[in-house]
């Protein structure tokens, strides 16, 4: 489980903020300290993280098979 504050932390606050969101889930992909991941909500937000990602894989791999 990922807990504490990540190498793109102060990313995701500053991305939770400006979008005045409730939370933030931030993926990078090969950035200036490399992959890696933050999450910033509240834990029953936080919760629903799975699904949400779920779905999304699914929704990827659907537009992925689309454009072959």
């Amino acid at each position: 489980m990922a807990l504490g504050p990540g190498k793109y932390d102060e990313l995701c606050t500053y991305v939770r903020e400006m979008a005045k969101a409730e939370g933030v889930a931030l993926i990078v992909i090969h950035g200036g300290y490399g992959s890696g991941f933050s999450v910033q909500a509240p834990l029953g937000l936080t919760a629903t993280l799975p699904v949400m990602l779920r779905l999304m894989a699914d929704q990827i791999e659907h537009d992925g098979g689309a454009m072959q």
